[in-house]
């Protein structure tokens, strides 16, 4: 279903279907032909990398850790107030996290044994799908968010993976802006793939 353009939340799998809005566009990394789309992102990609060396990450299987929910709980705090995801709960983050359909990963970044960032990715046939990263917003010059998605593309390569699936991207919404970094990227348009920006 992800390939035909649907995302996994918590146990739900859906895919936006409005009569008057189109906005919402599933996207995906082309693990393959992956480049920086220009010069000054292949030297940013490079030195976030290089600024994390220091950072160890943990493969697990369970998002059931007290320090896990306590980062959430500080990442939605300090990003999305003026969302519905705030306040967050245990509860909501385990509906949200915490249900999976059993080919779920917790890909756990650590400083000195602290969690500073958790990427939530599905292992697909063809690739991962990025469920949801969560990272400590007092580390912004580590560029988390961008650590978890380059970590990603590096996992898929080392899985022989086509693909990584990044959800839905709003042309208008700036939050998302970020994900036309990674290049090339393809758009779930009319039912089918393709490299052209609709």
């Amino acid at each position: 279903m992800v390939q035909n353009g649907f995302r996994r939340s918590g146990e739900h799998i859906y895919r936006p279907h409005c009569s008057e809005c189109k906005a919402c566009i599933s996207v995906r990394v082309c693990i393959n032909d992956f480049y920086a789309n220009d010069q000054y992102l292949k030297r940013n990609f490079k030195r976030v990398l290089k600024r994390n060396t220091d950072l160890e990450v943990a493969h697990c299987s369970d998002g059931d850790l007290a320090e896990l929910y306590k980062l959430y709980e500080h990442y939605i705090s300090a990003r999305h107030r003026d969302g519905d995801m705030y306040p967050s709960s245990p509860q909501q983050y385990s509906s949200f996290l915490k249900q999976n359909l059993g080919n779920c990963e917790y890909l756990i970044f650590t400083l000195k044994g602290e969690p500073v960032a958790v990427a939530v990715t599905d292992i697909l046939n063809d690739g991962l799908a990025a469920v949801y990263t969560f990272f400590n917003c007092e580390l912004s010059a580590r560029s988390l968010g961008t650590l978890a998605i380059l970590y990603q593309i590096q996992y898929c390569q080392r899985l022989n993976l086509s693909y990584l699936y990044l959800g839905y991207w709003v042309k208008e919404c700036r939050k998302m802006t970020y994900k036309h970094a990674f290049q090339p990227l393809e758009y779930y348009v009319n039912d089918g793939w393709t490299k052209q920006l609709p």
